[in-house]
């Protein structure tokens, strides 16, 4: 006899009229019984001894309540399927039941006059959630309409929010009786009734058809937006299109979800009559629109690193026990693309690029950027997109482009008209998408100038700043940008001089942090290694024993750079920051002194923004070892790091000034002989000649280089024939 004492009127179960279907009657229980179980569940359900979670929530939170699904199973396992079969009759029944629950908890108030008053009933949002798998968003059909469906995506657009009435206040312009009609929940509208039921008085004339007009000042609102989820690019079938679903959320949901987010949401199939649709389906009334009604999200900013993902005890106990290991950098960099052979400082570039440095903001409202940007640029196959598909998996957000493919409002964002309200709205790109993650870059010297402008912005300040269409607005892109380019003519050619095997703007180059010139080297015994490094990976490449060992190494790495890029942020020791100045003042004075002795600046500058990459560097070499100070052994590693591949990339190439030597001199001679004023003679010719003369092939190319430079000869039709000039 629990809950007798409620205060409420009872009546027994029994169906009214017995002879019509008594069978349906006696299998679904009574909604005032489902009503008892809910306030029941609510009140009594112990997780340990004395411990009632939802009673606590509701005192602690009183707008809205999360249910776990497999509670309510545990408690009742008839109400989790009543749920998921029929969700629009139940969900308000267990909203009813927290509002009774928390109005009985909470204690009586006093009123303006100084008596003690029953506090009035507010309404309690239920937010549902369960371990359940989602659903693929390709397999929704007509079965699931009106059920309770999981689905994971990633949101692409948000509205703006609106209001939605939950009860409409009608007023009868005949004879002004009011009425409140019930509005449908979701995208749905209300059922205005089409006639007045006022009784005509003797002498007063009827009411009309349709005398009914809206009140809005009256009617009861609830906050509504609407979201367009996508779905999630690893889900996608090969060759086909990703699909979005139209998603509705309402009162405590709404504006929690900017694009971008990857979420799994739990809500009901339902369907509406598009406005617009196209005139062909106007006529077909039965054609509706689906769309889901969300009534529960989880895992929101789960899989990116801005919210704090939900870590066991035991996995914070193995990093922490990693990160206590001395060669834990080591080991780290040996996971990073494993079935690349070598390039090892590529590897360690990698890793600082996935773990960052520490965004710091500044009292006077400046922002440092903490992400850290990678220029891979070389020969063809030395495995540059091999690493960018390595990161794409790796980082906990990633989106991968390809130069050539990608926009300026690809890349950043674009303002789309909604086509149902005609305004005009934003769709984040791929920079926005991956916020708090990476964007790998592909192609990137096949873009086009005035996109490449483009991520001027985003990968300096990190925002996207936008103004088009009446829309002006601040994106955040706290994104690292890992970019991998061929020189201009194919391959790096070390007879031309730093600038011309760069061909990139100074602005865009000194945006990155590291810039590794990847050639490819002929050398025996190398090649030897590589060849059978590449015959091994091909040959084991179907071994399944090993094939789940990796994917959990994967899924291990992953879930470290998570933990570590939100539980650790270091700063640099005071010892550290004065060999760093040291060496930074050192690197400026070898920069100028190659600039006097070639009398050219160098193709890589040595900015204010290579000191901060490099204290980026440290900051992240000391977050891999999960350590808050970065000390002075970081910043050697780093500084090392930064000679390889910048300051080395800046002193490639042929120098200007190329030192006359005694062979160079005479290979002139040659030319001069072979060569008359005024004539034009194939290159490839030239060296042939004077390579069976007995001369090196190299020494007359740099008599070559070096008669251009003087202005002798030039060169016409794509470098293939020379001309000496008068």
């Amino acid at each position: 006899m629990s809950g007798w004492d409620e205060g409420a009127v009872y009546y027994s179960d029994q169906a009214q009229f017995p002879e019509s279907g008594t069978d349906a009657a006696a299998a679904t229980p009574s909604r005032h019984t489902i009503l008892r179980k809910f306030k029941e569940f609510i009140r009594n359900l112990e997780t340990d001894k004395n411990v009632f979670p939802y009673r606590e929530s509701l005192i602690n939170n009183p707008r809205s309540l999360f249910v776990h699904l497999e509670d309510l199973l545990a408690f009742d396992a008839e109400l989790p399927s009543l749920l998921r079969s029929s969700p629009s009759d139940y969900l308000p029944l267990f909203e009813t039941a927290a509002a009774e629950v928390l109005q009985s908890l909470r204690l009586k108030e006093q009123g303006e006059s100084g008596e003690m008053k029953e506090p009035e009933t507010r309404e309690v949002q239920i937010l549902l959630s369960s371990k359940e798998d989602p659903v693929s968003m390709r397999m929704l059909g007509a079965q699931y309409i009106s059920k309770l469906i999981k689905i994971a995506g990633i949101t692409i657009a948000a509205s703006r929010v609106k209001a939605k009435a939950t009860y409409v206040s009608l007023v009868c312009k005949n004879c002004q009786s009011t009425r409140e009609v019930p509005c449908r929940p979701g995208l749905g509208g209300a059922i205005v009734p089409r006639s007045c039921d006022h009784v005509p008085q003797a002498g007063e004339e009827p009411c009309p058809i349709d005398p009914w007009i809206v009140v809005p000042d009256k009617s009861k609102y609830v906050d509504q937006q609407t979201l367009k989820l996508q779905e999630n690019p690893e889900d996608v079938p090969t060759g086909e299109l990703p699909r979005n679903m139209l998603l509705s959320v309402d009162r405590h949901l709404v504006q929690r979800i900017v694009p971008g987010t990857r979420l799994t949401i739990i809500g009901i199939y339902s369907i509406f009559q598009a406005a617009n649709s196209s005139a062909s389906h106007r006529g077909a009334v039965a054609v509706r629109q689906p769309y889901i009604r969300v009534v529960g999200i989880e895992e929101v900013n789960e899989a990116s690193s801005r919210g704090h993902a939900a870590f066991t005890k035991e996995e914070v106990e193995e990093f922490k026990k990693f990160a206590s290991r001395t060669d834990a950098y080591e080991v780290i960099c040996s996971k990073i693309a494993p079935s690349i052979f070598g390039e090892e400082n590529v590897k360690k570039a990698v890793a600082c690029l996935l773990f960052g440095g520490s965004r710091k903001n500044l009292p006077d409202g400046v922002k440092l950027r903490g992400d850290i940007n990678v220029l891979l640029l070389g020969d063809p196959s030395t495995a540059k997109s091999q690493f960018l598909k390595f990161v794409e998996k790796t980082a906990p957000v990633a989106v991968y482009t390809s130069g050539k493919g990608s926009s300026a409002a690809g890349l950043t964002a674009s303002v789309i008209r909604d086509s149902s309200t005609r305004e005009f709205y934003l769709e984040g790109g791929a920079m926005v998408l991956a916020d708090g993650g990476v964007v790998c870059i592909d192609e990137f010297d096949k873009m086009r100038p005035e996109d490449r402008v483009a991520i001027h912005e985003a990968m300096e300040q990190q925002t996207i700043s936008i103004a088009k269409a009446g829309i002006t607005t601040v994106l955040n892109s706290r994104t690292s940008v890992l970019a991998a380019a061929n020189p201009p003519s194919g391959r790096y050619d070390d007879l031309k001089t730093a600038q011309e095997n760069i061909d990139l703007q100074t602005t865009i180059l000194s945006r990155f942090d590291l810039i590794f010139i990847v050639k490819d080297k002929r050398d025996y015994g190398r090649d030897k290694i590589i060849a059978s490094h590449i015959i091994k990976v091909h040959a084991s490449a179907n071994k399944t024993s090993g094939d789940s060992r990796t994917a959990k190494e994967e899924n291990w790495l992953k879930r470290y750079i998570q933990y570590c890029r939100t539980e650790c942020h270091p700063r640099l020791s005071e010892s550290a920051s004065s060999r760093l100045q040291n060496e930074y003042v050192r690197f400026r004075q070898d920069m100028r002194k190659q600039a006097n002795e070639t009398g050219e600046a160098s193709a890589v500058p040595i900015t204010v923004r290579q000191l901060e990459a490099i204290i980026r560097l440290s900051e992240a070499l000391a977050k891999m070892k999960l350590s808050h100070v970065a000390t002075e052994t970081d910043v050697i590693e780093a500084v090392n790091l930064f000679k390889v591949s910048t300051v080395e990339a800046a002193q490639s190439g042929i120098n200007q000034q190329v030192t006359l030597t005694p062979e160079i001199k005479q290979a002139e001679t040659q030319i001069k002989r072979r060569l008359g004023i005024g004539m034009r003679i194939s290159e490839r010719k030239l060296i042939d000649e004077l390579a069976r003369m007995g001369m090196n092939e190299s020494i007359v190319r740099r008599a070559l280089i070096v008669m251009h430079q003087r202005d002798e000869i030039e060169y016409k039709h794509e470098r293939r024939v020379i001309v000496r000039k008068v």
